[in-house]
C-alpha cells in the first residue's frame, strides 16, 4: 500500500513562481523593480484595490488610467467635485465605492496631510476601507505582514488545505491559513502572487495543476478534485423586481434627468425618472406613474441583474415640444449629446438606449 504524503506549504515556491510569471499591471511594481528598493505608491494601490472589488482586471484598467490622468495624487481627488468623481466612475458598478473613494481621499488629505496611514488599523480608520483593503494596502504598499484574502486567494487556500467548510462560513479558517503562510519578508509580493495564481493557474474551472508551484502541497489535488473547492453554500434564487423608467426628449434633443438620493442603491448617481422600485419592493410599471402628462409610448423592457435581485424596467418614451415646468424638483434637461459626461449607471444607459437607440453613439466622450 502506497501512502501519499504532502509537502508542507511554504511561501518560497510561490514567490519563485511569481518572480518569473507575475502579471504586469498598471498599479503594480514588478518584483525586479521592488528588489531595487522602489515601493508601490499607496494611492495607486488603494485606488486599484477599491476598483477591483467585484470587478475584473480588464474592466478596471481604463478606469484606473482615467482617474490617474484626472487626479494624479490623492489630494487632487480630495479636491475634485463629487459629481465629477461619480461621472468618471459611471459604468464600473457598486457605486457606494465611488462615494467612499471621495470621502477617503478627503480624510487622507485633511486628517493625514495627504499621506496614507501605514498600518492595517490606521487604514481601517479611513472611510470605506474594510479588512480586505486595509490588509492589501498595508502589505503591498507598506510591506506589512498582513493576511490578504480576496476571491482568488479563497480559491487557492481552500484547495491547498482542502477546506470543506462552505463559504462564507469557511472564511475565518481560510484567513487563518493565509496568515500563517504569509511571510515576514515580501508579504506584498506574496499577496499579489496568491492573487495571480488564482487568476491564471488555480482557476475556477480546469485549473492548470501541473504548472502550480503548490502542486506538491495541495491537499485537494492529492485527495480529491480541486474543482470541488471552495465549497459554496446553495445559492438562494434572486427575486425579480418590476419598475418603470421614463425617457422624455424635447424637440431640440434634451432629455430629462435627475439625481438619486445619496443613500441607498445607486446613491448619488444620475437617472431618468423612474418609479419607486427597490431591492425589496416593486414599483409601478405603467405610464400612469410618469412624472408629467405626455404621449408616453412603450419601448419594451430592459433587464439588469444586481447582486441581490433582478430588475425589469418597463421603458416609456415621450417626444415633447419643449421643456415642461412641472418636472421633478431635482430634475434638469441635459443635451443627449452630453450623456457620456453624466454619472449614469449601466441600468440607466440601458433604459435610455431602449428609448433612444443612437443616444450613446452620438454622445460626446
Amino acid at each position: 500500500m502506497t501512502i501519499t504524503t504532502l509537502d508542507t506549504p511554504t511561501a518560497k515556491p510561490l514567490l519563485d513562481w511569481y518572480d518569473r510569471h507575475h502579471r504586469d499591471l498598471p498599479w503594480r511594481i514588478s518584483p525586479g523593480v521592488a528588489a531595487g528598493g522602489v515601493r508601490p505608491d499607496p494611492y495607486r494601490v488603494w485606488l486599484s484595490e477599491v476598483m477591483l472589488q467585484q470587478t475584473t482586471v480588464q474592466a478596471v484598467k481604463p478606469y484606473f488610467a482615467k482617474f490617474l490622468q484626472r487626479w494624479p495624487e490623492v489630494t487632487d481627488l480630495a479636491e475634485a467635485e463629487t459629481d465629477a468623481v461619480m461621472a468618471a466612475w459611471a459604468g464600473l458598478g457598486y457605486y457606494a465605492r465611488a462615494r467612499n473613494l471621495k470621502k477617503c481621499a478627503e480624510a487622507v488629505a485633511k486628517e493625514h496631510g495627504g499621506v496614507f496611514p501605514d498600518t492595517e488599523e490606521g487604514l481601517k480608520s479611513l472611510p470605506g476601507i474594510g479588512d480586505y483593503t486595509a490588509a492589501a494596502v498595508a502589505a503591498i504598499a507598506f510591506n506589512r505582514q498582513a493576511a490578504v484574502m480576496d476571491g482568488n486567494v479563497e480559491r487557492v487556500i481552500s484547495r491547498l488545505y482542502a477546506i470543506e467548510t462552505p463559504l462564507p462560513a469557511g472564511k475565518p479558517l481560510m484567513k487563518e491559513k493565509v496568515a500563517r503562510l504569509t511571510p515576514a519578508t515580501r508579504p506584498g509580493d506574496f499577496a499579489q502572487a496568491m492573487m495571480d495564481l488564482g487568476a491564471t493557474i488555480c482557476t475556477p474551472k480546469r485549473p492548470a495543476c501541473s504548472l502550480c508551484p503548490f502542486r506538491g502541497a495541495c491537499a485537494a489535488l492529492k485527495l480529491s478534485d480541486p474543482e470541488l473547492f471552495p465549497v459554496k453554500a446553495a445559492k438562494k434564487e434572486k427575486p425579480v423586481r418590476q419598475g418603470a423608467a421614463f425617457v422624455a426628449v424635447t424637440a431640440d434633443g434634451e432629455i430629462l434627468l435627475r439625481r438619486r438620493a445619496e443613500s441607498g442603491l445607486l446613491g448619488g448617481m444620475t437617472e431618468v425618472p423612474t418609479t419607486a422600485w427597490t431591492a425589496r419592493l416593486d414599483g409601478e410599471t405603467s405610464a400612469a406613474a410618469a412624472p408629467f402628462e405626455a404621449a408616453w409610448q412603450a419601448c419594451g423592457t430592459v433587464i439588469h441583474v444586481f447582486t441581490h435581485f433582478e430588475l425589469r424596467l418597463s421603458i416609456w418614451r415621450a417626444a415633447i415640444a419643449g421643456k415642461v415646468d412641472d418636472r421633478p424638483n431635482d430634475g434638469w434637461w441635459e443635451p443627449v449629446t452630453n450623456l457620456e459626461a453624466q454619472a449614469l449607471p449601466t441600468i440607466m444607459k440601458k433604459a435610455i438606449a431602449a428609448a433612444i437607440p443612437l443616444a450613446f453613439k452620438t454622445s460626446k466622450g
